[in-house]
């Protein structure tokens, strides 16, 4: 592959965390430092004309792309969502649809959780040979696919060994060829629709079902999770309370690395708000779920 190909990363976001989206694309474009202009396609699943304008204006266009995809011409008419029983947003389930918004002859993507900041150049995570497997993604927090709290609640009904590992799906360098080819998509939904009384962190739930043992471990500095310390990590996940809340409990300096990107931003002087905000948000997330259920 050409150093000269651009790099092309996908996310998805609604509009509340907009803002999130702004600092992840800043960190992305500080840090690259080889010569690939980077395409970053953003699902957009409500972003506001405003928070769409102060993103874009937010990017250097000498290295960034920035290319928008309403959610509704995302997702296929025939295609229905599984409602599911927790308080992630739907917007989660639009990273299954990633390979199928970049161009046919794009042969790898990134994806990104938009709750993510870069601190080294996304080339040596793009050029990182997976071979012809699907993709590659980092362990979850419970490892396993047996973890009692974080992993497949039945994986003895499916068959898994209790070693098997589980991993997080924040971050995936997918091989978009073998993803399409092999239908993952279709794949995860339908896992998710035959065992819903057991899912328990939407999508991830249904990819760690269906692609268990067929997944490239990554470096854990990949998709370092915020509540732990790392000197050096090369991706933040700021898998708790995000840094945009007072009550924030991770790692201080990770918070203080988010607000550095976010200064640099439409975002600038931005001040955490109350976490009550969150938990209000994580119930209508639920009502909205529920609500979709009552009217399908």
């Amino acid at each position: 592959m050409s150093l000269q190909n651009p790099i092309t990363i996908v996310a998805a976001s609604d509009n509340h965390y907009a803002i999130l989206l702004a600092a992840l694309i800043k960190s992305v474009e500080v840090n690259h430092k080889t010569p690939e202009k980077i395409d970053f396609h953003i699902i957009d699943d409500g972003i506001s004309a405003r928070n769409r304008q102060k993103i874009q204006s937010s990017v250097d266009p000498q290295i960034t792309n920035l290319h928008w995809h309403p959610s509704k011409s995302v997702v296929p008419a025939d295609v229905k969502l599984p409602v599911d029983h927790t308080a992630f947003p739907l917007t989660t389930y639009l990273r299954l649809f990633g390979p199928y918004v970049v161009p046919q002859d794009v042969k790898k993507i990134i994806y990104l959780d938009v709750d993510m900041i870069l601190t080294t150049d996304i080339s040596r995570l793009y050029h990182t040979d997976i071979g012809n497997n699907i993709f590659g993604a980092v362990q979850d927090v419970g490892k396993i696919v047996s973890c009692s709290w974080g992993g497949v609640p039945n994986w003895k009904e499916l068959g898994m060994q209790a070693d098997w590992k589980y991993f997080n799906a924040g971050l995936l360098l997918i091989n978009t060829e073998e993803w399409r080819n092999k239908d993952i998509t279709n794949k995860v939904l339908k896992a998710m629709y035959d065992n819903m009384a057991h899912v328990n962190f939407a999508d991830q739930y249904g990819m760690n079902v269906v692609l268990v043992e067929k997944w490239v471990e990554l470096d854990p500095k990949w998709n370092w999770f915020a509540n732990d310390f790392c000197e050096d990590p090369f991706l933040i996940h700021f898998l708790d309370v995000k840094p945009i809340f007072k009550n924030y409990k991770s790692q201080p300096a990770f918070k203080d690395l988010f607000y550095k990107y976010l200064e640099m931003t439409a975002w600038k002087g931005h001040k955490p708000v109350s976490g009550y905000l969150r938990l209000f948000r994580k119930a209508v997330n639920k009502l909205k779920k529920r609500t979709s259920k009552l009217l399908t």
